[in-house]
């Protein structure tokens, strides 16, 4: 009999049945896809902090930041031997240094052992970031006796004959820079080498620790036609390719061009018994602040940092789209329900207005005033069914839309082992700068949520009228229409 009941009147009722229903799947949609996107932009971040931290990473400890100047310059000394030159005067000169990163100091190597010894550490290893520089060009010959001469004895105010104010200049040159990464070779599960994939060859292993031997970036390898069995040149010595590595994430990438043995990394660029990061895995991520607190403590003059604290320092469009959907998102998804429920709520109160005879009717055969709130409630909840029916619908299609579109956002993030120099590409090194695919990945609780809200939604508006018809006198209400 009710459900009779329930059916009947909703079929009569379609109008105002499919506008309280479009409402409130408005509604509902909105939130989804609100919550959908927050999770992709959680995602996303994540993601791109996987170019910092390996995957069992879980602390960095550097060292603090070089005052400017600090560091002094980069520069290429040229002896008088040095070069080749032609029967033009023309000096041909090139030169490869292999330098440590510039803008952080380093930690001593020992760093490493403190770190393992402290409570709730699991594993640690540490890295030495360099930069491998090659310097080709061509330097002109002096100029000769004569036309020295004639430059000193060029009137005030113009130029020397020379062109260049010095009658010496004209040369070009061409300066590369490589990133260059010394890890521990045996160190797989935490640091740089234990977020990338292994695309050709072999990774760095223990017998390595002394060896010549190199992993190269893939795309640096691609760019540069590198190939396993090949060789590169570090700082005038010639290293053999023993692998070729990719970035375990497509929105990541790896944390060098080149990667080689730390304790070769110390001695070939000078540095010695130091590094630069030390990556840190805690035992469990409930002892991850322990530890940080107690790294802290036992380095401090070094900088000690989680990926808490980095993911703090991303920057650019992508914290812009979190800022944007945590706040202006579910702001805008409250005042769209809040719209939906009141709109909901009038055409309930609306329609029981309409209904006063029925009701009045239906109150002199007998129905309580709990039997006429219940017809109600019902009809109004059956409305925010439907609503939420056509709300999950709409979410799906517009969340499976984003992922198949699967629009990029641009990151700009601070690397945890980066001391500030320049790296490829001009970048600073203690950055990291790419696209990251941002997706909307919906969960059971966003879709249940999403269904409690359209639910609580209706039962709102069918106890609000309800409550009114409850209160229809039937005599008055019979007689109001009489």
């Amino acid at each position: 009999m009710y459900g009779r009941y329930l059916r009947r009147e909703l079929a009569g009722r379609k109008k105002q049945t499919i506008i309280v229903a479009s409402g409130l799947a408005v509604a509902i949609a909105l939130v989804m896809v609100v919550g959908a996107l927050s999770n992709g932009v959680r995602d996303a971040q994540a993601a791109a902090l996987e170019s910092v931290y390996g995957v069992g990473t879980d602390l960095t400890v550097t060292g603090a930041a070089a005052e400017p100047g600090e560091d002094g310059g980069q520069r290429f000394e040229f002896g008088a031997e040095d070069g080749a030159t032609d029967d033009e005067g023309t000096t041909q000169v090139s030169q490869s240094r292999l330098t440590v990163e510039r803008g952080r100091s380093t930690l001593e190597a020992s760093a490493v052992e403190t770190a393992l010894s402290t409570d709730g550490v699991a594993a640690a290893s540490g890295a030495l970031a360099l930069t491998s520089m090659e310097f080709d060009g061509q330097l002109p010959s002096p100029p000769s006796d004569a036309s020295a001469d004639a430059d000193a004895a060029a009137p005030e105010g113009q130029a020397p004959q020379g062109g260049m104010g010095g009658g010496f200049g004209g040369g070009s040159f061409e300066l590369d820079q490589t990133s260059v990464l010394g890890v521990e070779p045996d160190a797989a599960t935490v640091g740089p080498l234990s977020s990338v994939s292994l695309s050709e060859g072999r990774a760095l292993e223990a017998a390595d620790a002394g060896a010549s031997v190199a992993v190269v970036d893939a795309a640096y390898a691609t760019t540069n036609d590198l190939a396993v069995g090949g060789t590169v040149e570090l700082g005038g010595e010639e290293f053999e390719i023993v692998g070729i590595v990719a970035s375990a994430s497509d929105a990541a990438d790896t944390a060098a061009d080149l990667f080689i043995p730390l304790d070769v990394a110390q001695e070939l660029s000078g540095a010695g018994d130091v590094v630069s990061t030390v990556y840190v895995q805690a035992s469990s991520a409930g002892d991850i602040s322990a530890v940080q607190e107690a790294l802290a403590a036992e380095l401090p003059d070094a900088t000690v940092n989680s990926q808490s604290d980095l993911a703090d320092t991303v920057s650019g469009s992508l914290s812009s789209a979190s800022a944007l959907i945590t706040s202006l998102g579910i702001w805008l998804s409250i005042v769209v329900l809040a719209v939906a429920v009141l709109l909901a709520v009038l055409f309930t109160i609306s329609g029981v207005s309409r209904r006063t005879r029925e009701f009045g009717t239906l109150k002199a055969l007998g129905w309580t005033n709990g039997r006429v709130v219940r017809q109600v409630a019902g009809e109004s909840l059956a409305q925010g069914l439907i609503g939420a029916a056509a709300g999950v619908v709409l979410g799906l299609v517009i969340t499976i839309a984003i992922d198949v579109i699967r629009p990029t956002v641009s990151t700009t993030q601070a690397a945890a082992g980066g001391p500030g120099g320049m790296g490829p590409g001009g970048m600073a090194a203690g950055q990291t700068a790419g696209e990251i695919v941002l997706s909307a990945p919906l969960s059971l609780g966003i879709v249940l949520a999403a269904v409690g809200l359209a639910v609580a939604g209706g039962l709102l508006a069918g106890v609000i009228g309800g409550w009114r018809a409850a209160r229809l006198s039937p005599a008055e209400a019979l007689r109001a229409v009489a």
